[in-house]
């Protein structure tokens, strides 16, 4: 049996239809990446640890989801995130002095200034590689793309920036979402933004107060 087949097998349970949301046939991968995702971001809100193993399964859920949708780049990207998140997991965990917890602060403008010029070119080449692969929005999906591997980098190394790109990432999602007749996740991107949001004034208010996150909290669910 070919590999490509028993996978196929194995993800079959997941692309089970529960039930219909307009025109979106909602699956188990589907459902499970709203949840998933719902409980990445708050635990992210909270600035615990736990937020990359819990997104490293919606990464999981949502890469069978896009697949089966034949939204090929949405799929890769999730890929891309499971890397990522694995690698901010250990930097949170011993990103810090002397292989310590790393505390949250702000990112240089300087780092700021070069993921938002690397966006540009970014954007550009995956534009043309997606319209080559006949994405319905290539444009918006390598923006999207772009300014989420920005956050992504910025959440890894824990500073408060990184709320800024996930938001301006959302306010794009959403109605791209509703575009491709994803109506669960175009809604649970509605959510994201109003987390992202408490988010920015959750992290802020630390910030301000000198409370960066401590070791103790990092590792508390």
């Amino acid at each position: 049996m070919a590999v490509s087949d028993v996978l196929g097998e194995i993800v079959a349970p997941l692309n089970t239809v529960l039930f219909d949301f307009g025109r979106d046939a909602v699956t188990w991968a589907e459902l499970l990446g709203f949840a998933t995702g719902a409980a990445c971001v708050w635990l992210t809100v909270r600035a615990r640890i736990a937020n990359f193993p819990v997104g490293i399964a919606n990464n999981l859920f949502f890469l069978v989801l896009f697949w089966s949708a034949r939204l090929y780049a949405d799929a890769v990207l999730q890929v891309v995130y499971l890397v990522l998140a694995a690698a901010g997991w250990w930097t949170w965990l011993r990103g810090g002095e002397r292989r310590s917890a790393r505390l949250m602060g702000h990112a240089s403008a300087r780092t700021v200034v070069v993921l938002l010029l690397l966006a540009i070119p970014a954007t550009w080449g995956l534009t043309v590689v997606l319209a080559r692969a006949h994405d319905i929005a290539p444009f918006w999906d390598a923006l999207t793309t772009a300014l989420s591997l920005a956050a992504q980098w910025l959440l890894n190394t824990k500073s408060y920036e990184n709320w800024y790109f996930w938001i301006a990432a959302d306010v794009v999602y959403i109605p791209l979402y509703f575009a491709k007749v994803l109506y669960l996740t175009g809604i649970v991107y509605v959510l994201f933004l109003t987390m992202c949001l408490l988010g920015l004034r959750s992290w802020r208010r630390q910030l301000a107060a000198g409370r960066p996150a401590a070791a103790a909290d990092l590792v508390r669910s």
